[in-house]
C-alpha cells in the first residue's frame, strides 16, 4: 500500500496524522442527517495530487481567516477508503479529491470490476445523481440574472398550461429550494426488484410532470419544504423552452464547455451505459444462504432522473465546477446568493428546519465549521460535492456503494466527509 499527499499554502502544521481516525459519533449522525437525503443518495492505493495554486474565497468570506487551515488528514483519509472490493460490506470502490487553500489529497481504492479484479480507475466517470441539481440550479440562476426569468414569478408565465390552478402560484425559486408543494410522479416503486425491472425504461418528463400535478399538493406553495425529482423535472422544461435549446445543450453550452469540463456529459434519453473509463456499480442481493450476490448495475436508463439526477462525470470536473461556482465564476453573486440561503421552513416529512436550498444543502459541523453540499445516489453510485463557503476546504467523491439507494448513509462515503473535513 502507497500514499502520498500534495500540499500547497499549508498553513500551521499538520499534526499527528492517526489522531483523528476515530469517528467522532455526534459528526458522523449530523453529517449524515444533512447529506442523506440527496441519496434517496482490494487494497487501497492513492496518487499524488497535482498542484493547482489557491482559490479565490467568494465574495460573502471578505478577508477573514480560513474556515480551514490545516493540511488534509492523509492517515485519515487513508483509513476512509482503505480494504475495498468484492468482498467489502459497504463498497467495492472510491474515488475522492480533497482541495481548497490548505493543500490536496487524491486517492482510490478498490476495483473496477469484481470479476477481473482489475484496480479501480482513478480518473473514471460515474453516475452523479443528484449532484446534477446543481448544475440546473446554476444554468436557472444564470437565466434569472440576464433577465430571462424572474426567480419570484409564477412558473406558468414560461409554462403555460403545464401546471393547472391549484399550482399557479408556484414560483421558480419554490422549485429551486423544493418548497413548491408538488408531490412526486408516481414509479415503479421503492423496493430495488421493482426497479431492476423497470431499468431500461424510457421516461418522458411532461409525462411525469402531468402525472404529479394531477394529484393535490403536499402544502401551500412556500410553507414547508420536501426535498423530490420533481421540482427539478419542471425546472429542465424550464431550461428549454427559456433558452430554446434542449436542456442537455442548454448545460453544455453555459457550463460544461466554458469551464473545460470535457468528462462531464447526459446520457440521453435511451442510453443506458457510461462512456468511457469507469468502475463498474453492483447492489449486494441477501440470498437465502446468507450470502450475497453483487449484481451488476452499471447499465441503468436515467431519463427518469434527467436533469434532477442524470449527469455523468469524473472527480477533476465536480472539482473544478465547485471552485468555480463557489467563486461566482458561474453565477453571478447576486443570484448566487439563493444556493447559500435556507428557506426560514420546516421540513415537510421530519418537522425539522429546512436544510435545502437551492441546489445545495448546508452542514454545520459540531465544531461551528459550516459547509455546502450536494450529494446524488444512483444504483452502483454514491457521490458529493462539498466546501466551505470560503474554499478553504473542498471535497469530491464517487464511491461505488453495494446499497447507493438504501435508506442510511453509506458508512464509506461517511468516513470520507468525516476525514476530508477534520482540522
Amino acid at each position: 500500500m502507497s500514499w502520498s499527499i500534495g500540499v500547497i499554502g499549508a498553513e500551521g502544521s499538520e499534526g499527528s496524522q492517526g489522531e483523528h481516525t476515530v469517528m467522532n459519533a455526534r459528526m458522523r449522525t449530523l453529517i449524515a442527517a444533512a447529506l442523506v437525503v440527496g441519496l434517496v443518495s482490494g487494497p487501497a492505493v492513492a496518487h499524488a495530487a497535482s498542484a493547482s495554486g489557491p482559490v479565490a474565497a467568494s465574495a460573502g468570506s471578505g478577508r477573514s481567516a480560513p474556515l480551514v487551515s490545516t493540511p488534509p488528514n492523509a492517515a485519515a483519509l487513508e483509513a476512509a477508503i482503505a480494504g475495498l472490493g468484492p468482498r467489502h460490506r459497504d463498497a467495492t470502490a472510491a474515488l475522492v479529491r480533497v482541495g481548497g487553500t490548505a493543500g490536496c489529497w487524491q486517492g482510490s481504492s478498490g476495483v473496477a470490476d469484481v470479476r477481473t479484479g482489475r484496480d479501480a480507475v482513478e480518473q473514471g466517470r460515474f453516475r452523479a445523481g443528484s449532484v446534477t441539481k446543481a448544475f440546473t440550479t446554476a444554468v436557472v440562476l444564470q437565466l434569472a440574472a440576464e433577465g430571462r426569468l424572474d426567480l419570484d414569478g409564477p412558473v406558468r408565465r414560461h409554462l403555460p398550461g403545464t401546471l393547472p390552478d391549484a399550482y399557479g402560484g408556484v414560483t421558480v425559486r419554490q422549485l429551486l429550494d423544493h418548497t413548491s408543494g408538488i408531490p412526486a410522479a408516481d414509479g415503479p416503486g421503492d423496493s430495488f426488484e421493482a426497479q431492476w425491472e423497470h431499468r431500461f425504461d424510457v421516461t418522458d418528463p411532461r409525462v411525469q410532470v402531468a402525472n404529479a400535478v394531477a394529484k393535490e399538493r403536499e402544502f401551500a406553495p412556500g410553507t414547508a419544504q420536501h426535498y423530490l425529482n420533481i421540482n427539478y423535472t419542471v425546472l429542465g422544461l424550464l431550461i428549454e423552452k427559456v433558452t430554446g435549446m434542449r436542456y442537455e445543450d442548454a448545460v453544455g453550452a453555459r457550463i460544461l464547455r466554458p469551464l473545460g469540463l470535457y468528462r462531464t456529459s447526459f446520457p440521453g434519453r435511451t442510453e443506458t451505459g457510461i462512456r468511457g473509463p469507469h468502475n463498474r456499480g453492483y447492489q449486494a442481493i441477501p440470498k437465502a444462504d446468507g450470502s450475497r450476490e453483487l449484481r451488476d448495475v452499471t447499465e441503468w436508463n436515467s431519463s427518469d432522473r434527467w436533469a434532477a439526477g442524470d449527469i455523468i462525470s469524473t472527480t477533476a470536473d465536480l472539482e473544478r465546477f465547485t471552485v468555480a461556482l463557489f467563486s461566482g465564476r458561474v453565477v453571478p453573486q447576486a443570484q448566487l446568493e439563493a444556493m447559500f440561503t435556507v428557506p426560514g421552513v420546516k421540513d415537510f416529512e421530519s418537522g425539522e428546519p429546512a436544510a435545502m436550498t437551492a441546489g445545495l444543502s448546508r452542514i454545520v459541523l459540531p465544531d461551528g465549521t459550516v459547509a455546502w453540499g450536494k450529494s446524488g445516489g444512483r444504483h452502483g453510485y454514491n457521490t458529493a460535492i462539498g466546501a466551505t463557503r470560503d474554499l478553504s476546504r473542498t471535497l469530491v467523491y464517487s464511491v461505488n456503494a453495494t446499497d447507493a439507494k438504501g435508506q442510511d448513509m453509506n458508512p464509506v462515503a461517511l468516513g470520507v466527509i468525516m476525514a476530508a473535513f477534520t482540522k
